[in-house]
């Protein structure tokens, strides 16, 4: 209120002395170079020096908002209880929890789960990034980072609470090794200073403050920013198992109209690997396809196709020709047979249609999260990618490059039998493994699985080409249906022996 009155007053006296015929261009001159001097000296500077993106009421937003990640929420609780019950921890002699670092690949809701530690704890909520504090001015993001600490204390008094939280996405980006940059030591001056922030954290101040941060990349943190006293906590945020996708699932369908055929169950289980935004992003694609088709409500079909539009993309507008949609039947079949032949109910969906850079797919069901794979499970899963080209081999005489990914992806299993012990040379190291005999290892695991293939598809010959021609007809079939169909070609080769 003053600076606007004091405004007014000199808008006045400059209006004044226009009408009594003074030049006042001067005075604006004179103004302006002081203004600019005010803003050098108190501000040290013309950039930007707020670091925070925006603060965010979280009143609204709990816990129970997030789906699955039960093990993450229950940590953060109990590290929150620190935070609210400061007092009583205080009493007890306790050290107060200064950091918390949130781990895990991207889209699994660290954010999410920062957003609802602070609506938890009920704290003031200032989110940014790690890139926010890094400019090529010296001194700039040491600056900014003090900037930030002091603004977190000010908005929790002006709000009259007494904790805040400070949260830093992409942490990595401020906090990595000193050192690593060897040509801008603004990286390091800019870590030193959020060091020492964390360091003056302690119970005897007016305002708690909380540091959750966030990363993909761990591995590339300073030593220093991880000891105890500084992040006290390191809560993995993984990948969600199927319960978890399916509580994803059912949160973001909460305002969406499903059909009565909508099975959400069944979707969780089909999308092994998908993380929380993605599965959003399933449920938002299938409400865009269900609008696409003018239907009132969601239908199993499109969640099923927003699926696929995920993982592999849209579909392309150009139809592949006769010869190349036979030679990807016969690519697909191989896969779903050997997959169906060695684990029965393993495939969910068989597809010839052209996605992204795919021409074919075949979407496997997952039961169970496997954590580890025994010599036999990669050695099946082996033999499901070289089916494809093999079956290609049988019934059209030649492989094709259709098969280029599966040989690599078959090539890094067997290199993985090699290393973790599992091949005849038992436990070894392959960086002191002569490259030969590596190289003669993982062939010898490659040409027996490639034998147990071409035996199994050499006996089920008219199975594959009874799969190509249905695939050929509808373009995709589901996995019930392939059951379907294998059992039929199994009744008939028995009667016919």
């Amino acid at each position: 209120m003053k600076k606007e009155i004091l405004f007014g007053i000199l808008a006045g006296f400059l209006s004044f002395l226009v009408y009594l015929g003074y030049d006042i261009t001067p005075v604006i001159i004179l103004g302006a170079l002081g203004f600019m001097l005010y803003i050098v000296m108190q501000k040290k500077g013309l950039l930007k020096l707020d670091s925070y993106q925006k603060v965010i009421q979280n009143k609204a937003f709990h816990f129970e908002d997030i789906g699955g990640q039960e093990t993450a929420k229950q940590e953060l609780k109990e590290a929150l209880e620190f935070l609210i019950k400061a007092d009583k921890v205080n009493r007890m002699g306790i050290r107060p929890l200064k950091g918390i670092l949130l781990t895990g690949p991207p889209g699994t809701g660290k954010t999410l789960l920062a957003r609802a530690a602070a609506g938890y704890s009920d704290a003031v909520f200032l989110a940014t990034s790690g890139s926010e504090f890094i400019e090529m001015y010296a001194g700039v993001g040491a600056q900014r980072v003090r900037g930030l600490f002091q603004s977190a204390r000010e908005m929790a008094k002006k709000q009259k609470k007494n904790r805040a939280i400070i949260f830093i996405d992409e942490i990595d980006v401020l906090g990595g090794k000193r050192g690593s940059h060897s040509s801008h030591l603004e990286y390091d001056q800019t870590l030193n200073q959020l060091l020492v922030e964390m360091d003056g954290l302690g119970y005897d101040q007016e305002v708690q403050i909380l540091l959750i941060a966030a990363t993909n990349r761990p591995d590339l943190l300073d030593p220093a920013l991880l000891r105890p006293g500084r992040f006290d906590r390191q809560v993995k945020v993984d990948l969600p198992d199927k319960e978890g996708r399916l509580a994803i699932l059912k949160l973001h369908c909460r305002n969406k109209p499903l059909a009565d055929d909508v099975c959400i169950e069944e979707i969780a289980n089909g999308t092994f690997g998908f993380s929380g935004a993605h599965l959003e992003n399933v449920t938002n694609e299938a409400a865009i396809l269900a609008l696409r088709d003018k239907s009132p409500f969601i239908k199993q079909t499109h969640l099923r196709e927003a699926v696929d539009k995920v993982i592999l993309g849209e579909k392309l507008g150009n139809r592949a020709s006769s010869t190349t949609l036979h030679r990807v039947a016969i690519h697909e079949a191989g896969h779903a047979l050997m997959s169906e032949f060695l684990k029965p109910g393993s495939v969910d969906q068989v597809t010839v249609t052209s996605r992204g850079n795919a021409l074919g797919y075949v979407r496997h069901t997952q039961e169970e999260d496997e954590p580890l794979y025994t010599k036999t499970a990669l050695e099946n899963q082996i033999m499901i990618l070289l089916a494809g080209a093999l079956s290609e081999e049988i019934h059209l005489g030649e492989k094709s490059t259709g098969a280029t990914n599966d040989f690599q992806r078959a090539l890094e299993l067997t290199q993985k039998i090699v290393s973790s012990g599992l091949s005849r040379l038992g436990v070894v190291s392959p960086d002191h493994l002569p490259e030969n005999e590596f190289y003669q290892v993982c062939q010898e695991i490659l040409r027996q699985q490639e034998n147990n293939v071409l035996e199994i598809l050499n006996e089920n010959k008219e199975m594959i080409l009874c799969i190509v021609k249905h695939l050929k007809e509808k373009e995709k079939i589901s996995g019930t249906e392939l059951r379907s169909l294998i059992q039929q070609g199994t009744k008939s080769t028995a009667m016919s022996a």
